[in-house]
């Protein structure tokens, strides 16, 4: 029976796990809860990534090692490097093909719509950690690839439409967002990006580069828009976060702070071309509408 492992308990993790247990395969999911879902093919294991021997031991015999973890959000530029140095030693010594869940924050601003040969070209500090994680994979000499996923929306999103926005609309209240409201943004969803991680990871044309999971683009208004009327909530009420609410919120919590290198330029849309993923691994969109419908319960009926 094939065997794979995946460090990581959040939406994304749980949903390729899933997937690939409910087609006969059996899963070990690895993190400091030892949380994941219940099935007879998905075994949950508690222990810490970055304890590189105890790792290795979990991954023995595996034939797939995906990573979708992540420090804490303010924390990247000083924990990645750890985590991902473990993980990277677990797949030498264990022959492991490794798949990795990345993101956009290594390519920097941009113009025009964004391919995965595009250069990671970011000079944040986020960015730069997440351009070292992939570049350090990808001169290893390992069997590895990357699914790079826009902001996530939909259920288990933990993102800033999730957080900021999409509770407020379905209540009815003033949803401030640190992102212009007008400008089109691309978005994907958690299913989509754990089929494009199964995907990429059964498929050898797939590995030695990145690729970028399905999205679909519209405005913050617009999303919200359409998530209201599929909810029955009234007109959303939006007003965008400016640097200096960043600023005075950052004085209460670090993670506004963190915002500030991830705000895309004034008036640039930020758009993700997902072409080759669609042509060479099989792996589409999900329409807006089902993907909202995963979060607006027994009204969107």
């Amino acid at each position: 029976m094939t065997f794979h492992v995946i460090v990581g308990r959040g939406a994304t993790a749980t949903k390729t796990a899933l997937l690939l247990a409910e087609d006969g395969e059996r899963v070990r999911m690895i993190s400091r809860s030892g949380g994941g879902p219940d099935h007879p093919l998905v075994e949950r294991v508690a222990a810490d990534a970055t304890d590189t021997d105890r790792l290795t031991e979990l991954a023995e015999g595996a034939d797939t090692l995906f990573t979708t973890a992540a420090p804490a959000y303010h924390t990247w530029p000083r924990q990645f490097p750890v985590l991902s140095a473990s993980l990277l030693a677990a797949v030498r010594r264990t022959g492991a093909a490794y798949v990795m869940l990345g993101n956009l924050y290594a390519y920097g601003p941009v113009d025009g719509p964004i391919t995965p040969d595009f250069p990671l070209a970011a000079t944040g500090p986020k960015g730069r950690a997440r351009a070292r994680v992939w570049e350090e994979a990808a001169a290893s000499g390992v069997k590895v690839t990357e699914v790079r996923a826009a902001q996530f929306y939909g259920a288990g999103a933990f993102s800033v439409f999730s957080l900021m926005v999409q509770r407020n609309v379905l209540e009815g209240r003033l949803a401030l967002v640190p992102q212009e409201l007008d400008v089109p943004h691309s978005y994907t969803a958690i299913g989509d990006a754990a089929r494009t991680l199964v995907a990429a990871s059964r498929n050898e044309q797939a590995y030695g580069r990145a690729w970028h999971a399905p999205t679909s683009t519209l405005s913050v208004r617009e999303l919200a828009g359409r998530l209201a009327r599929l909810a029955g909530a009234p007109e959303p009420r939006l007003e965008e976060l400016t640097e200096r609410d960043l600023t005075l919120l950052a004085l209460t919590e670090p993670f506004w702070a963190e915002l500030h290198e991830v705000i895309t330029k004034p008036g640039h849309p930020f758009v993700v071309d997902y072409s080759e993923t669609e042509k060479v691994l099989g792996v589409g969109a999900t329409p807006v509408d089902d993907v909202l419908r995963t979060v607006t319960g027994p009204a969107a009926a």
